[in-house]
């Protein structure tokens, strides 16, 4: 009997969780400062301030995302290639033994024991196979996708970037007042747009997901609003 790896998932890079992470957090984290910084200026026409503020937070935030996505994948990946090495050499020194829980999970599945003793030995019978099937059976990894940290840090950088600067774009051109109801606008759509991706991955209700992450993000940014006029009158 032929045992297909091809329909087991496999485990994500990262970059799509890195990227969905990264465009909520730059554009929950810019709205609310661009905001804040907003409600404590006292001069509609000057804008400067929040645009220098928006891009400086853009920047770092864009960095120290990146780099802790490579950290933290780098870091994931280092465990489980020791784990895998570990399955590596257990299957080399003692086949007999991962065969024998090989058997155990495939009649578990639903197999008999004499389908569970072929497909068993024929997998333990090829090294690389009996890795893969192993590791995937015992680890739930596979140890030909581990995931890139290049790939996340990338994506969380880009992503992170994309969303901060939706909440910048309307102080670019226009005076206080009128960015700030563009602004609004704009993070608002943006936010229930990520808020409905985030529900759909995880099988939510959308419509749901997306109104939560809505009043979510409005909440922070008010916050931020009155806080930033408050000081902004008493300085």
């Amino acid at each position: 009997m032929k045992i297909n790896f091809d329909n087991i998932k496999k485990p994500n890079s990262g970059g799509i969780r890195a990227a969905v992470l990264g465009i909520n957090d730059g554009l929950v984290s810019n709205f609310c400062l661009v905001m804040g910084v907003s409600g404590g200026i006292s001069d509609p026409i000057n804008t400067n301030i929040i645009v220098l503020a928006g891009y400086a937070a853009l920047i770092a935030g864009s960095l120290s995302m990146a780099a802790g996505e490579y950290i933290s994948v780098k870091s994931e990946k280092e465990i489980n290639e020791k784990k895998i090495v570990g399955k590596k050499s257990q299957i080399l020194n003692n086949p007999s033994t991962e065969e024998e829980k090989l058997i155990l999970i495939y009649i578990d599945k639903g197999f008999s024991t004499d389908e569970a003793k072929k497909i068993a030995g024929k997998i333990i019978s090829n090294p690389n196979i009996a890795l893969q099937a192993i590791s995937m059976e015992h680890l739930g990894l596979n140890p030909n996708d581990l995931g890139s940290p290049w790939i996340a840090a990338f994506s969380s950088l880009i992503a992170f970037a994309v969303g901060a600067s939706i909440p910048l774009i309307p102080f670019l051109f226009l005076d206080l007042v009128q960015a700030n109801v563009l602004t609004c606008i704009l993070s608002g759509i943006a936010l229930m747009s990520v808020g409905g991706l985030i529900s759909k991955s995880s099988g939510k209700n959308i419509l749901w997901g997306a109104v939560r992450m809505l009043l979510i993000g409005s909440f922070a940014a008010s916050i931020t609003f009155i806080m930033g006029f408050l000081i902004g009158i008493s300085i």
